[in-house]
C-alpha cells in the first residue's frame, strides 16, 4: 500500500483516515484510531498477505490516501462527503478508517452521488438509528437514521445487534432496517444475499469485547473474529466499499483491537480486489 495523495490511477483500491470523533456519545479517542490501524497493517509480527492467499503487496494500485485534515474545516461532514466523492469520480474504491460511527453518514452520501441503488451491511452491536441523542442529529448514534430518511441506500442489513430500545425498534420499522440479533442465534451468517453493490460498514463493537476490547462501548455478546472475517469472505454481493469505525486506542490492551482491525483491512481490500479487479 504505498502512501500517496495525488497522481493516483483510476480504478484503484485506496483507504483514507478520517479520524473525527466530535460525535462521540461517550468516550473520545477515536480520532487516533487511523494511524494505530496503519502501524498494525504494517507491523513485522504478521504480513501482507489474505487468507485466500493474496499477496497485497503485489496489488499494483492500492494507495493510501493519509488522513484528512479537519483543523481548519468549518463543516466537516461537508469535508467528508467531497473528499470521498473526489475519490468515487475516477472509478476508485475506497476504505475509510475512522472515527466515530457518525462518519458512515458523509461518507454514504458520496457514494450515493456514484450507486444510485446501494446496499449497506453494517456489522454493529447498536442499530444508530437515533432521530437524535442528547439533541445531537449528527452522533454516531444517529448516522443509519440520516441515511434512511434521506433515501440514500436501496437497503440496509444490521448484523450483530444486541442493544435495542423501543425507539430504535421503531425506527428500524419505520426504514425498513433488516436486523439480525445476536439473541436469535447467528444462521444468518450464512444468509447474506444482495443484489447489486454492497458498503460494509464495520463497528468494532460489533466483536465480543473478548475480541476487541479498544472501543469505547463495551457491549458483551458479540460476534468472534473468525465469524466477522467470514462474512467479508463470503457475503454473496459485490463489495465496493468499507469502513472500519469505533477503534479507540485509549481503551486497546497490548495493541489486540487494532491487530483485529488490520486483520479485517486486510481482507477487505482482498475482497474489493476479488470482486472489481
Amino acid at each position: 500500500m504505498k502512501s500517496v495523495k495525488n497522481n493516483i490511477q483510476d480504478n484503484s483500491i485506496c483507504v483514507l483516515g478520517i479520524g473525527f470523533d466530535q460525535n462521540s456519545s461517550f468516550q473520545k479517542g477515536a480520532s487516533l484510531a487511523p494511524n494505530r490501524i496503519r502501524e498494525s497493517y504494517f507491523c513485522d509480527s504478521s504480513n501482507l498477505w489474505s487468507e485466500k492467499g493474496l499477496d497485497l503487496e503485489s496489488i499494483p494500485h492500492l494507495y493510501d490516501l493519509g488522513n484528512l485534515d479537519f483543523k481548519t474545516e468549518l463543516d466537516p461532514f461537508n469535508h467528508i462527503t467531497g473528499s470521498v466523492t473526489s475519490v468515487l469520480e475516477r472509478g476508485n474504491h475506497l476504505i475509510c478508517l475512522g472515527g466515530d460511527h457518525s462518519i458512515t453518514f458523509p461518507i454514504i452520501k458520496g457514494y450515493a452521488h456514484r450507486y444510485k441503488a446501494l446496499n449497506i451491511l453494517n456489522l454493529d452491536a447498536h442499530p444508530d438509528l437515533y432521530d437524535s441523542l442528547d439533541g445531537n442529529i449528527h452522533s454516531h448514534a444517529c448516522p443509519f437514521a440520516r441515511i434512511m430518511e434521506n433515501k440514500l441506500a436501496k437497503r440496509l442489513v444490521q448484523a450483530g445487534i444486541r442493544t435495542t430500545n423501543g425507539h430504535q425498534r421503531e425506527q428500524a420499522q419505520k426504514f425498513g432496517v433488516e436486523v439480525k440479533e445476536m439473541r436469535d442465534g447467528t444462521g444468518w451468517l450464512d444468509d447474506l444475499e444482495f443484489d447489486g453493490p454492497v458498503y460494509l460498514s464495520v463497528d468494532l463493537d460489533c466483536l465480543d469485547p473478548a475480541f476487541a476490547p479498544g472501543v469505547s462501548h463495551h457491549e458483551p455478546g458479540g460476534m468472534t473474529t473468525r465469524q466477522v472475517i467470514d462474512i467479508i469472505q463470503h457475503l454473496k454481493g459485490k463489495l465496493i466499499g468499507a469502513d472500519i469505525v469505533e477503534y479507540n486506542p485509549d481503551r486497546d490492551l497490548f495493541s489486540m483491537t487494532s491487530m483485529v482491525a488490520a486483520k479485517l483491512l486486510k481482507e477487505i481490500i482482498a475482497r474489493i480486489h476479488e470482486d472489481n479487479c
